[in-house]
């Protein structure tokens, strides 16, 4: 609450407080009817005294008439300009905001706004997984506010800023930062409050790679590498290369790649093989990829492969096929 509202509360108590004790002093009235005194003196509703007034009291009342005007006077301006200002209702935003927040369990945080943070908001909210953004920039506090996305305004290297976007409670933390400075301190600093949520870092420099991941980074990622690669392999394999850009994850084309995690299967699949699945006769999907317990990924597994736990299915299939994958799965 703003210091300038807190001390008019303050004065108005304070008011209160001086008229009780004055008409207890000066009139000889307990409690209950100095503290009636004073109210109908400070609102002057024109009740009736509860006994005659002499010049001392009348005095004293006065001086209470004109104190508390001038108290009111302060105390509306106080809120008349916060009110004008905005930071009430900005405020009210804020908390609102803050208890969706605070309700967040297994969410994502995205530190940064900018090109690459957007982009990996866009793709979490298009499988409408909850996440909240860290940002400092006003410009990118609006775009914030008009795309509808929950955040949090600071500096993502602030221990305070990371606990209030809920990193204790996060599954996983996106660092997007333009510094590679600022992404490993993050990294640092989030590795310490959760040591179990994936971290997926930023990074500009080839150097800072190592750093990244010596800091505790699940995954780092080189936007300007993975462009310059892109585009020379356009160049050396394009047809390879326009096939795996057909290849998406988001559903909208006719090639798409999907992920199934063995945990999230029904209990009698567990143990069993990839051939008692039956992925292509339920589906439609073909099963391209494993990843093991261990993480290491198989290619094109065979079908006596075993669905064990914490390893995961890479499926490909159409728009349809995979629809309906999630239908059933």
């Amino acid at each position: 609450m703003p210091v300038k509202i807190v001390r008019s509360i303050a004065l108005l108590i304070a008011v209160i407080f001086i008229g009780i004790l004055g008409y207890m002093y000066l009139s000889a009235a307990n409690f209950i009817e100095a503290l009636y005194m004073t109210i109908i003196t400070m609102t002057t509703v024109g009740f009736g005294e509860l006994h005659p007034l002499n010049d001392t009291e009348k005095l004293f009342t006065i001086f209470l008439i004109i104190t508390s005007i001038s108290v009111y006077g302060y105390t509306v301006t106080v809120l008349t300009e916060f009110i004008a200002n905005g930071r009430f209702f900005e405020k009210l935003k804020w908390k609102k905001m803050q208890e969706q927040i605070n309700q967040l369990n297994q969410h994502s945080i995205v530190c940064g706004y900018g090109r690459n943070g957007k982009q990996a908001v866009a793709k979490l909210r298009q499988f409408n997984e909850p996440c909240v953004v860290i940002e400092k920039h006003p410009e990118e506090i609006r775009n914030l506010e008009l795309d509808n996305v929950l955040y949090v305004r600071g500096d993502a290297t602030e221990d305070l800023v990371l606990t209030t976007a809920g990193i204790e409670k996060a599954k996983s933390l996106i660092t997007a930062l333009p510094s590679d400075a600022d992404n490993l301190f993050v990294v640092l600093t989030a590795r310490q409050y959760n040591q179990i949520f994936t971290i997926i870092s930023r990074a500009t420099n080839e150097s800072s790679y190592g750093k990244l991941k010596f800091a505790g980074a699940t995954n780092v990622i080189m936007p300007d590498k993975l462009g310059g690669d892109h585009m020379a392999s356009l160049v050396v394999t394009p047809d390879l290369v326009e096939f795996v850009d057909r290849l998406t994850i988001t559903g909208d084309v006719d090639a798409n790649l999907e992920e199934i995690a063995v945990n999230g299967l029904p209990k009698e699949y567990l143990s069993k093989t990839i051939l008692d699945l039956d992925l292509r006769k339920q589906t439609g999907c073909n099963v391209i990829g494993f990843k093991t317990a261990k993480e290491d990924y198989i290619i094109n597994p065979g079908a006596e492969t075993k669905l064990e736990k914490d390893t995961c299915l890479i499926v490909l299939g159409n728009k349809d096929q995979i629809h309906k994958l999630r239908e059933i799965f």
